[in-house]
């Protein structure tokens, strides 16, 4: 969908909300700073004014998504109330929310093969978001019997990457959808499997 141009004096922003179409339609080696530019509805030369290039202008998409990110996980997290476990599945089911609504992010934040670490201010983003999860983690892996407790950066990791395997192939675009069980209901169960592995979960629980 295009965007409605270059008008209000904010030129950088501009940028960047042209390449969120972009990336979530083209991915982030589909499309060149030109497209970007005339999206925006200014000069080809334009956004080197505020980018030294595509990297830069990914980098600020992943910044600005790491940012909505963390804020989007605290707020589903809400101090781990009502309970460790049920602030664990929100802000789990918050993931797969935001990927949702903010593809064009997403792609920058996690496909886009810009480190975290680029920039400190998107170091600080990403270490934000990251924080949430494990705080979640350890909160709910508090009641695990110690010797077989992970660490908890380890147990929001393999979460985290179970949240992302059923985003690429259930909760975005092509070829996503092609489940008959809700990305969400996949993601709750993923979780009971892996703490019953853990022995949080009795076997019938």
């Amino acid at each position: 969908m295009a965007k409605q141009g270059y008008h209000h004096g904010n030129l950088r922003q501009a940028l960047v909300e042209a390449t969120l179409d972009l990336i979530a339609d083209k991915g982030p080696q589909g499309f060149t700073m030109a497209e970007a530019a005339k999206l925006a509805g200014v000069s080809a030369a334009a956004p080197y004014r505020h980018f030294g290039g595509r990297e830069d202008l990914i980098a600020e998409l992943a910044l600005q998504g790491f940012e909505l990110f963390a804020d989007l996980l605290e707020y589903a997290y809400n101090g781990g109330k009502p309970s460790p476990l049920a602030a664990f599945e929100t802000v789990g089911r918050a993931y797969l929310a935001f990927a949702r609504k903010h593809p064009g992010h997403y792609v920058a934040m996690f496909e886009s093969g810009v480190s975290p670490g680029a920039t400190p201010d998107l170091a600080q983003a990403s270490a934000r978001a990251n924080r949430v999860l494990t705080r979640a983690a350890e909160a709910l892996s508090a009641r695990i019997p110690p010797e077989r407790r992970p660490p908890p950066a380890m147990f929001a990791a393999h979460v985290s990457a179970l949240s992302h395997g059923i985003v690429e192939l259930y909760a975005r675009g092509a070829p996503g959808a092609r489940t008959p069980f809700p990305p969400e209901q996949l993601l709750e169960t993923g979780i009971g499997i892996y703490l019953r592995g853990l022995g949080f979960l009795d076997a019938d629980s």
